[in-house]
């Protein structure tokens, strides 16, 4: 075989009495009765090619056990067959729970170096599983393929020599310490003041990236504590020149791009290669972010992907059915109970490729900003009736009963009516604040009644108009919303980065400087004011 991937059950109970002299495992050695993982290493390695390759997902244990399973390592290790050990998240597989590892083996290999990657802290939560994204996949993927000496926190090149001065032990934290730094606190800063320069220093590529805002956030000192100089950090941070120069270069990187994009996809997609143009796309982001300090190329990637997905469906429809597909709706169809069964019912229209609310926003602007003024007329309407409930009293209510109902909703109906009736017939101040609240609530209950109506209608023509707009699209026209559709958004978000950067080191500065605002000689000048 040229290749195995395999996912064999942990640590299976086996038989290997009789198997000594059995060519799969002759070489290496035998595993223990109660952990079989060697043994369907040892069978894969076994039947591949000798230029083939294997990746078999493991327990941690086959790093670190001792006994046969040390020496069947120890063997692996000297015939030069162990590539790489990749390390992946806890609860990515359905059935268990165990963090796990990918070990890559070759039967012949140039190198003799093994690559180990810490990937543990690459995931999303996924409801109760954690799940690897596409950057995370590919920042694995690319660590392997190129095989360089190592990431900080991330990967090593591990030489044999080391592996055998550890006796053979490839447990992954020998290697690469991926854990988070423990939080410090500064003893002498906490009791008198002043931000600590290790602390700061903690924040080297920022320093490194802006090399002249250090000295702009604070005071020079001899000792090994400073003062910020002004209290409005961000306005320093985001108004100093380093920054400033960051966030342009930033900007001129990208400015091309979605020319670039437009060119390549937009003009060529009914014949552009789907499975490709996403690699393509990405290498040049990655080329495009070459020379810029601290974004994190995989972020990048990341937001691709997301946009990436949307894009590729809607190319492959467009492969499948022609340009017209853009111009095409389909019946909006949203299960819903009736008579007590579940049942497809249409609720308007949606663009086969085109998103109504895209058209709206754009080739309808006038009516859909009409129908937002009214939706937001609507909310700040229901957000008032709600604040008059609020403040009703319960000594309120026991003036007149039959307003609420036993959830403490307002009836909208005959009790409402009669409620006024009734106040209207009690002399008490109590009752005419009461009464007040209660007319207010009616008139906003009318309002709201009407609103509805108006942004059902609204709503109803608005959804006309647009099936018509798109089924009636020009080429050109069609073009202009594919091209904001796909790339304006992932411009959009592409650009936001900068910012997320930025935003993250005025909150790590705001965080020092909040961390030692509060002294121990403050606390107790106030405890003997007190």
């Amino acid at each position: 075989m040229d290749a195995v991937v395999s996912n064999p059950p942990y640590s299976q109970q086996w038989d290997p009495s009789g198997k000594e002299t059995d060519p799969r495992y002759a070489r290496f050695g035998l595993a223990p009765k109660g952990k079989a993982d060697y043994a369907f290493l040892l069978h894969d390695l076994f039947h591949i090619k000798p230029d083939g390759i294997i990746t078999i997902v493991l327990p941690h244990g086959v790093l670190f056990r001792g006994g046969e399973e040390g020496e069947i390592r120890k063997n692996l290790i000297e015939n030069n067959h162990i590539d790489t050990i990749i390390g992946l998240p806890a609860n990515i597989f359905f059935g268990t729970g165990i963090p796990t590892i990918i070990m890559v083996l070759k039967q012949k290999r140039s190198n003799t170096d093994v690559l180990i990657i810490d990937a543990s802290k690459g995931s999303i939560k996924e409801g109760k599983n954690n799940k690897l994204r596409a950057s995370d996949i590919k920042r694995i993927a690319d660590t392997v393929v190129k095989r360089e000496k190592g990431t900080e926190k991330y990967s090593k090149l591990v030489a044999r020599d080391e592996i055998r001065q550890n006796d053979y032990n490839l447990n992954i934290p020998r290697y690469v310490d991926s854990s988070e730094s423990a939080e410090s606190w500064d003893i002498y800063a906490t009791m008198f003041g002043g931000i600590p320069k290790s602390e700061i220093d903690g924040l080297k590529n920022f320093w490194t990236a802006f090399p002249g805002l250090k000295s702009a956030l604070f005071t020079d000192s001899d000792t090994p504590y400073v003062e910020l100089r002004a209290d409005d950090i961000k306005s320093v941070i985001k108004g100093h020149g380093d920054v400033i120069a960051f966030e342009e270069a930033y900007r001129a990187a990208f400015e091309s791009f979605p020319v670039y994009m437009k060119e390549r996809l937009i003009g060529n997609m009914e014949t552009i290669s789907i499975s490709k143009a996403e690699s393509e796309f990405s290498e040049d982001i990655f080329n495009r972010l070459n020379g810029i300090p601290l974004v994190d190329k995989y972020d990048a990637f990341q937001l691709l992907d997301d946009e990436w997905t949307k894009i590729s469906i809607d190319l492959e429809i467009i492969r499948t059915e022609g340009f017209n597909a853009i111009k095409k709706v389909d019946p909006n169809l949203v299960l819903k109970k009736k008579e007590g069964k579940e049942q497809e019912i249409q609720e308007g229209w949606v663009g086969r490729i085109i998103p109504f609310e895209l058209v709206q926003s754009t080739l309808l602007k006038e009516d859909y900003d009409l129908l937002k003024v009214k939706e937001c007329e609507l909310s700040e309407t229901s957000s008032e009736h709600e604040t008059i409930i609020d403040s009703i009293t319960e000594e309120e209510k026991e003036l007149c009963k039959d307003v609420f109902n036993d959830e403490g909703n307002v009836f909208v109906s005959k009790g409402i009516l009669d409620a006024i009736k009734q106040l209207k017939g009690d002399n008490s101040v109590e009752a005419a604040e009461y009464l007040i609240k209660i007319e207010q609530i009616n008139e906003l209950i009318k309002q709201e009644k009407n609103l509805k109506a108006q942004i059902k209608t609204m709503n109803a023509e608005l959804q006309a108009r647009t099936k018509d707009t798109i089924e009636q699209l020009t080429d050109d026209k069609a073009v202009d919303l594919i091209e904001k559709k796909w790339i304006d958004t992932l411009i959009l978000r592409l650009n936001e980065i900068p910012d997320t950067i930025i935003d993250s080191f005025v909150a790590s500065i705001s965080a020092l400087k909040q961390k030692y605002e509060t002294t121990y000689y403050d606390i107790e000048q106030q405890i003997r004011d007190t």
